[in-house]
C-alpha cells in the first residue's frame, strides 16, 4: 500500500508508470483505465488510519496494489471534477459522492454508505474534565480548532454543534480552521489550540497486533443529536468501471474482517450494500443549552 501526498495527487499517477518503484500495468482507453493490479483510492483524512490497515489486509489477500491519497473531502471532490486520476473515492459525507453520481462521474450503482462517524472534542492534556459548553467558553481555551466546514464534513458537524448550543457567535474569535481533520489534529497536538473537534477515529484505534489503543489526552464524545449524522459514502469512479481491483476492494470493505477494523476505530460499520438517504442541511430547532440534559 502506497501513500500519495495528503494535499494533492502525484503527477506520476497521470501516466502509465510511476517513479516510486511500483510497476503499473495500465492501459488508457478514452480516459478510462483497465488495471487489475493497482488502484488509486482518494480517502477523507478522518478515515485514512483504518483504511491503511484495511488496505494492507486486502493487498496481502489479493496480491493487488492500493495507493491511498488522503485529504479533505471537499478538495478531493474538486480534484475529481478536474480530472484527477482516482479510481475510488471514500468521502466523509454523502453529498459529494451523490453529486458526483448526479454528474455521471461514478459507476452506476456503486455508491454505498460504508461507515457512520462520531465527533469528539479533544485536548492533548490527560485527565481534563470536559463540561460541554462550559469548556468551550472557558477562558482557559484560547483557541478552538475545527476543520474548514466548507471543505470537511467533520468541520461542518462541528459548526452545527456550535450552532445547536448557541455558542458560535460567542466563540467565533477563538476558532482556528484546519484544511482537513488531520491538520486540525495537528493544531491541538502541537498546543496551538487547547481543544479541537476531531473524528473519534483520531483518538482511538488499534495497534498492529490488533489490540485497542487510545491516544493520550482527554476527549468528550459529542452527543449525536447536536449535529447531522455523519454518514460516509464510497463510490467507484467512472474511469475505473473496467477495473476489477476497484470493485473487489469495495467488496472487501464490507467483509467481516474490514468491519471489525472500522468498529475498532470508533465508527459504526453499515451492514448494507446501498447508501443511506442523503441528509439535507439541518432544519430542526437548535438544541437548548441545557447543562443537565446535554452534557
Amino acid at each position: 500500500m502506497l501513500l500519495v501526498g495528503i494535499l494533492g495527487y502525484s503527477p506520476a499517477l497521470r501516466g502509465g508508470s510511476a517513479d516510486d518503484g511500483v510497476s503499473i500495468n495500465r492501459v488508457a482507453i478514452n480516459n478510462e483505465t483497465i488495471d487489475n493490479e493497482a488502484i488509486n483510492v482518494a480517502v477523507a483524512a478522518n478515515f485514512y488510519a483504518p483504511l491503511k490497515v484495511i488496505s494492507n489486509k486486502f493487498e496481502k489477500q489479493s496480491g493487488r496494489k492500493v495507493r491511498l491519497i488522503p485529504g479533505s473531502s471537499g478538495k478531493i471532490f474538486a480534484q475529481i471534477k478536474n480530472g484527477a486520476p482516482f479510481d475510488v473515492f471514500l468521502s466523509a459525507d454523502q453529498h459529494k459522492p451523490a453529486a458526483l453520481e448526479q454528474a455521471g462521474l461514478v459507476v452506476k450503482g456503486s455508491r454505498f454508505t460504508y461507515a457512520q462517524g462520531e465527533l469528539v472534542l479533544w485536548s492533548n492534556q490527560a485527565g481534563l474534565s470536559f463540561n460541554g459548553a462550559k469548556t468551550i467558553q472557558s477562558n482557559v481555551v484560547k483557541k478552538l480548532a475545527l476543520a474548514n466546514p466548507k471543505l470537511a464534513p467533520y468541520g461542518l458537524a462541528a459548526k452545527q454543534v456550535l450552532d445547536s448550543l448557541n455558542l458560535y457567535e460567542s466563540v467565533k474569535n477563538k476558532l482556528v480552521y484546519g484544511e482537513n481533520i488531520a491538520q486540525t489534529y495537528q493544531f491541538v497536538a502541537s498546543g496551538n489550540a487547547q481543544v479541537g473537534f476531531l473524528a473519534l477515529s483520531q483518538v482511538i484505534g488499534m495497534s498492529e497486533s490488533g489490540e485497542a489503543k487510545h491516544r493520550s489526552g482527554s476527549f468528550w464524545r459529542v452527543p449525536g443529536e447536536l449535529h447531522q449524522p455523519i454518514f460516509q459514502d464510497a463510490v467507484i469512479l467512472k474511469r475505473a468501471k473496467a477495473n476489477s481491483t476497484a470493485s473487489e476492494f469495495l467488496k472487501f470493505l464490507r467483509t467481516t474482517r474490514a468491519t471489525h477494523i472500522i468498529h475498532a476505530y470508533g465508527y459504526k460499520a453499515m451492514q448494507t450494500n446501498s447508501a443511506q438517504p442523503v441528509h439535507h442541511l439541518m432544519k430542526r430547532d437548535k438544541v437548548k443549552n441545557n447543562n443537565e440534559g446535554v452534557y
